[in-house]
């Protein structure tokens, strides 16, 4: 069984349920501190509610899937490259935003889950909703980035949920040792390891799309005279060749293959394409200057504290 396809869902998972981690880490904390730890039920709801929905995001999405899938057998070999493309492109998209906008946001957030909690303490008769609101928020938006990503890579089996599932449980384990336990971790620099690694996947995941995309582009064109002309590269001098891509600029299958270790785990991990076309290079090397600096700016024009600053005692 190759479990390489659940280190990117881990990592993706383990950055989300770690920030999510800390809203509810936060929040408990000034309950704690406001007496009022009556709510703290409100938290817990909050937290089971937005895993049931996440859950529940990524069923239907499967659901879509198979629904799609099986419309028009003739043509499932397209639609089922064109779904993950398509998949890719939001999975990109959000993880984008996530990684520049929350990465701006992030020092601020204390102020911001304070204020909020403080909000609803005000209203007595709906602080406990005022809580369950804000915590079922914060599980929600995490969960539903990563189901976007598992649905990018739905034909790779149940094998990316697992590595979802130890990414949630390791990030919880990290909320108990900050919050409960009192263990003091530089949540800053774990952030931006996990940035940079996200950077990485999130690039692989480019390159990925783009193949998917060509993939459906050909199937098409094989299916459909019509549809030939949509291949508008086609190499006929040699057995490896795109439809939409361009040229290929690199064949590492004898050094470095991608379906064997270790380049198996680059592919899940970094979308290592052991065949890699010019719009593909292109495509990862634009995505790089543009996502990834904008993020490494993102990361060294603050000055936040390593380490959390919540004083959990009364």
């Amino acid at each position: 069984m190759d479990f390489s396809t659940a280190l990117p869902t881990f990592v993706i998972t383990l950055r989300e349920g770690v920030e999510a981690a800390l809203v509810v880490g936060i929040v408990m904390a000034l309950l704690k501190k406001a007496k009022a730890t009556r709510l703290n039920p409100w938290v817990y709801a909050g937290v089971g509610v937005g895993i049931v929905i996440s859950a529940l995001i990524g069923v239907l999405f499967s659901v879509l899937i198979q629904v799609l899938g099986t419309i028009n057998p003739q043509y499932t070999s397209v639609v089922e490259p064109l779904l993950e493309a398509t998949f890719s492109v939001l999975a990109i998209a959000m993880l984008s935003w996530m990684l520049i906008w929350m990465t701006k946001q992030a020092r601020f957030m204390k102020a911001q889950v304070e204020g909020a909690v403080t909000d609803a303490l005000k209203s007595n008769s709906n602080a406990g909703w005022g809580v369950f609101s804000l915590i079922l928020i914060a599980v929600v938006r995490e969960g539903f980035e990563t189901v976007l990503f598992i649905a990018a890579n739905f034909q790779q089996g149940l094998i990316p949920s697992l590595g979802a599932i130890a990414g949630i449980a390791v990030a919880a384990l990290i909320g108990v040792l900050l919050f409960k336990w009192g263990v003091k971790i530089n949540i800053r620099q774990f952030f931006q390891v996990m940035g940079v690694l996200l950077v990485l996947i999130v690039g692989g995941l480019v390159v990925s799309a783009l193949h998917n995309f060509d993939e459906a582009v050909a199937n098409l064109a094989l299916s459909n005279r019509a549809s030939a002309s949509l291949c508008f590269y086609y190499e006929r001098f040699t057995k490896i060749h795109s439809c939409i891509l361009g040229p290929m600029v690199w064949n590492t299958a004898n050094i470095l293959p991608d379906e064997k270790f270790p380049g198996i785990v680059l592919k899940a991990l970094f979308g290592y394409r052991q065949h890699l076309y010019l719009v593909q290079a292109v495509g990862y090397v634009l995505f790089l200057l543009t996502v990834g600096g904008l993020y490494f700016r993102s990361i060294t024009g603050g000055a936040a504290s390593g380490n959390i600053p919540v004083k959990t005692g009364n």
